[in-house]
């Protein structure tokens, strides 16, 4: 039934030349001229640990002026010191919380004043910055859902739009880190999914709307690098579980009981653990992005079942796809 499942669900998106497309992306990735990176400056924000982090070190080291937006330089939190630490002049570490106004005004001055010859843009911008939650629905409140969007959403949007004006004089690449569960569903994940099904449709109108000035929009959607990133931890997972449960009414709490809700934490803690270890897949699809001549509109780092999953989830009708993975659903 899944070979039926994703026989159909390629042919939906696009038959031979879809399945021709992706198997090419399965072999090593192919030989292109990379842009040159001397001379090009790029701002990520999120650099305090997991992909921001990494990637900053990565486009250093290949010669790209790297800004690092950190939530918690001014606190000399590891992540901005460490990176201070490298004492180069091609690293600038900067206080940025995307959810500040202010701050991200301030990120735009500085950028300006930084760049050697600002007149000509800053090539890319790398809306990384997140955070990631769990609750069913009945168990979030409404300043959950508004708190992960205030950062994962309208953060991307705030800093996008204050920099636009430098990427579209540079004609650069504007990179926005998502999930595969910004196109795909999950229990419990309703938070998390909205923000990110909202960066994912953002960014599909901003990329024909910036074709007119040569801009590139490109998506990113990693599946679950949990342990690679440390974005979920088991303290955070129990103080959130704790808001959670407290927050309910009696009756959401007499419904669904408390032993179910101890299993459903203690499924999120063993989560946490999951996933891969190693951030190469997505900081070398991120690189390409910012590097290739001719990027993908949209980069998919995952496994392979995540892929077939994600195709089927996507393509085929949705009382199969929920039948195939959802527990309890019927056709």
């Amino acid at each position: 039934m899944l070979l039926l499942a994703l026989g159909a669900a390629l042919l939906l998106a696009g038959g031979g030349r879809c399945l021709a497309r992706r198997l090419l992306f399965l072999l090593p990735r192919r030989a292109r001229r990379a842009l040159p990176a001397e001379g090009k400056a790029v701002l990520i924000t999120g650099c305090d640990k997991g992909f921001g982090h990494a990637l900053a070190k990565r486009l250093h080291a290949k010669g790209f002026t790297v800004f690092a937006g950190c939530l918690l330089m001014d606190e000399n939190g590891d992540g901005a010191r460490e990176l201070k630490n490298m004492k180069s002049d091609r690293m600038k570490v900067l206080q940025m919380d995307v959810c500040s106004d202010q701050e991200v005004a301030q990120a735009v001055d500085f950028v300006k004043r930084t760049l050697k010859e600002p007149e000509e843009g800053l090539w890319g911008l790398v809306n990384n910055a997140g955070i990631s939650t769990f609750g069913e629905v009945e168990f979030s409140s409404l300043n959950d859902y508004k708190k992960v969007a205030e950062i994962n959403l309208w953060g991307t949007v705030r800093v996008t739009k204050a920099f636009l004006p430098l990427i579209r004089r540079a004609k650069g690449r504007v990179v926005n880190i998502t999930s595969m569960l910004g196109r795909m569903a999950s229990p419990s994940r309703s938070c998390y999914c909205i923000s990110k099904f909202g960066v994912a449709a953002f960014s599909d109108c901003l990329r024909q709307e910036m074709y007119r000035w040569g801009v590139r929009v490109i998506l990113v959607e990693p599946s679950n690098f949990v342990a690679a990133t440390g974005i979920l931890t088991a303290d955070s997972i129990d103080k959130q579980a704790d808001a959670l449960w407290r927050g309910a009414s009696d009756t959401v709490q007499e419904d669904y009981g408390r032993e179910y809700f101890t299993r459903h934490v203690a499924l999120m803690k063993s989560f946490i653990n999951s996933g891969l270890k190693d951030m190469s897949l997505v900081l070398n699809d991120i690189t390409d992005a910012l590097t290739s001549p001719s990027p993908n509109n949209r980069y998919n780092p995952m496994e392979t079942y995540w892929w077939v999953r994600l195709q089927v989830v996507t393509h085929l009708p949705t009382a199969i796809a929920d039948w195939l993975y959802i527990p309890g659903a019927a056709l």
